[in-house]
C-alpha cells in the first residue's frame, strides 16, 4: 500500500486491474486504491509477472501492507494469455467481451495491441437471436418479489469501487449492465447509468447537488463503500490532521509581495483578442508559471524536510491545492511545471481538478509535488497565507487581481495588482531567501511573453 500523501496512513484497495500471470510493465495501472479523500490510481513500481494478489478488494490496510508480489517476466504461454503484455490491453478485452487467446498480435513479438482487441470487438458476429423466447420475461413495472424464486433475486457481480460509485450516484445496481469479464458491474459502467440522456458520465465523488431517493435496497448494497457524505468527513478529518502536524512541527514564517500586473494583463488581452474562449489564457496560468520558474532560481523553497535536512528537488513539480466537493484539499502536481508554457500548465490545471473531483488521479501525482501553490482569487480573496504541506517546505499564494492605486514615475494611476504570499520553513530558508523568491516571482511577471 503505497503512501499517497503525507495525511495517509492507511487505504482500501477497491479494484485490482490485474490478476496473477499478467504481465505488467513498471508504470502500467494495477489497482484502484481509496484513500479518505479520493478513490487512486496506483500504479506497478516495477516490471515484471503478477504472482499474487495479497489483499481482496475492500481490505482496508496500513500504510506499507505488501498488495501484491511480481516476479521476473514470465513466457505469456504461462500466463495464460498468450502474446499479451498490457493490463490496458486486458481491460479493454474484458470491456469489449473479446476472448484474447482467439486475437492474432500484430505488436512486436506477436504481443495483442489495442487495435488488435478493437478490430477483434469490430468483427465478432452479431448475436444469433434466440430459437425460442428467453424464459425470463420482462421486468413488470412494478416490483414483483414472488418472481424471484425460493432462493432471493440474484444480485449482480460488482467490484467494489463501482458499488461505492452507485451509493454515492444512487444508481441502483440491478438495472445497470456490466461490461467486466463475466458481466461484472465496474465503475465505468456506473458512471454511464449515471448520466442524464445524451450527457457525459456524472464524476464519482458527487456534484454538489441533492442525491435523488435511492432504489430500494440499494443502501444496503452500497455498504461496501462509503456514502458522499461519509468521504466529505473522512476527507476534512485527513487535511485537519496533516495541516495539525504541519503546524506543529514546521516553523513557519510568512512574507507579502504587491504585484503590478500591468504588463502581464496587457499581453493577456492582446493575446486571448483573436483566441476562441477555450483557447484563452486566465491570470492563473501566468502566476503558476511565474511561480515554477521562480522556484528554479531559488531552490530553496523547492525540496523537501526529510531525516532532519534539506533535500532540494532537481525539478519543479508544481503542486496544485484543489477543494474537494464536501470539504477537504487535496494538491496533486503538475510535472514539469518550469518546461512547461502557460498553455500547457492551463490545460494541465483543468486535467488535474477535473480528475481530483471525479477519483481518477494517478499516484505519483500525489507523492511528486515539490512545492505547492495556492489561489484563492476566484473566491474574492485578496491574500492567502498557507500552511504547507510536508515535507514540501514552501507554499505560495495568490489573491484576486483587482485594480488599485499605484505610484509609479511619481504619479498615481490605477493598475491590476495581485498580492503574492509565501509560507515557508524557517529550518530549510529564512527570510532574505523568500523574499528573493517573491522577488523573483514579480520580476518574471513584468515580461510574460518569456514564460
Amino acid at each position: 500500500m503505497p503512501s499517497l500523501g503525507a495525511d495517509m496512513d492507511e487505504g482500501t484497495v477497491l479494484e485490482w486491474r490485474v490478476k496473477p500471470g499478467d504481465q505488467v510493465r513498471k508504470g502500467d495501472i494495477v489497482a484502484v486504491v481509496d484513500t479518505d479523500k479520493a478513490a487512486i490510481e496506483v500504479e506497478s513500481f516495477s516490471s515484471g509477472t503478477v504472482r499474487e494478489l495479497l489483499v481482496q478488494p475492500g481490505s482496508r490496510v496500513p500504510v506499507g501492507t505488501v498488495l501484491a508480489t511480481i516476479g521476473p517476466r514470465e513466457a505469456q504461454a504461462a500466463a495464460g494469455r498468450a502474446g499479451v503484455s498490457s493490463p490496458l490491453v486486458r481491460h479493454l478485452a474484458d470491456e469489449r467481451g473479446v476472448d484474447l487467446a482467439a486475437v492474432r498480435g500484430t505488436g512486436a513479438d506477436g504481443q495483442v495491441t489495442r487495435a488488435d482487441v478493437t478490430r477483434a470487438a469490430g468483427e465478432r458476429p452479431a448475436p444469433r437471436p434466440a430459437a425460442a423466447p428467453a424464459p425470463v420475461a420482462p421486468a413488470p413495472a412494478a416490483p414483483a418479489p414472488a418472481a424471484a424464486g425460493a432462493s432471493g433475486p440474484v444480485r449482480p457481480r460488482v467490484s467494489p469501487l463501482a458499488r461505492r460509485l452507485a451509493g454515492e450516484l444512487s444508481v441502483d445496481l440491478t438495472a445497470v449492465r456490466g461490461t467486466g469479464r463475466g458481466g461484472v458491474i465496474q465503475a465505468d459502467d456506473v458512471r454511464r447509468a449515471a448520466a442524464p440522456p445524451g450527457g457525459v458520465p456524472v464524476p464519482a465523488q458527487g456534484t454538489g447537488q441533492p442525491a435523488a431517493k435511492p432504489a430500494a435496497g440499494q443502501a444496503a448494497r452500497a455498504t461496501a463503500g462509503r456514502t458522499g457524505a461519509g468521504r466529505a468527513q473522512a476527507a476534512r478529518r485527513a487535511t485537519a490532521r496533516l495541516m495539525a502536524r504541519s503546524k506543529r512541527e514546521i516553523p513557519h514564517y510568512y512574507l507579502a509581495n504587491t504585484i503590478d500586473l500591468t504588463a502581464a494583463m496587457t499581453w493577456l488581452r492582446e493575446r486571448n483578442r483573436a483566441l476562441a474562449m477555450t483557447d484563452r489564457l486566465v491570470p492563473a496560468a501566468l502566476l503558476m508559471k511565474a511561480a515554477a520558474v521562480a522556484a528554479t532560481r531559488v531552490p530553496g523553497m523547492n525540496g523537501f524536510w526529510t531525516e532532519d535536512e534539506y533535500h532540494p528537488a532537481d525539478q519543479v513539480h508544481l503542486g496544485v491545492a484543489i477543494s474537494l466537493r464536501g470539504g477537504g484539499l487535496i494538491t496533486p502536481a503538475i510535472r514539469g511545471a518550469a518546461g512547461l508554457t502557460p498553455d500547457d500548465l492551463m490545460r494541465g490545471l483543468r486535467d488535474l481538478v477535473a480528475r481530483a473531483r471525479s477519483g481518477r488521479l494517478r499516484a505519483a501525482e500525489l507523492t511528486d509535488a515539490t512545492i505547492t501553490v495556492t489561489n484563492l482569487g476566484d473566491q474574492g480573496v485578496e491574500t492567502v497565507y498557507g500552511v504547507i504541506y510536508p515535507p514540501q517546505v514552501a507554499l505560495v499564494g495568490f489573491g484576486k487581481v483587482a485594480e488599485r492605486p499605484v505610484a509609479a514615475g511619481g504619479m498615481v494611476g490605477v493598475r491590476p495588482v495581485v498580492v503574492s504570499t509565501l509560507a515557508a520553513d524557517h529550518r530549510a530558508s529564512d527570510g532574505y531567501a523568500g523574499a528573493r523568491y517573491l522577488a523573483a516571482v514579480a520580476d518574471l511577471l513584468q515580461r510574460p511573453e518569456e514564460l
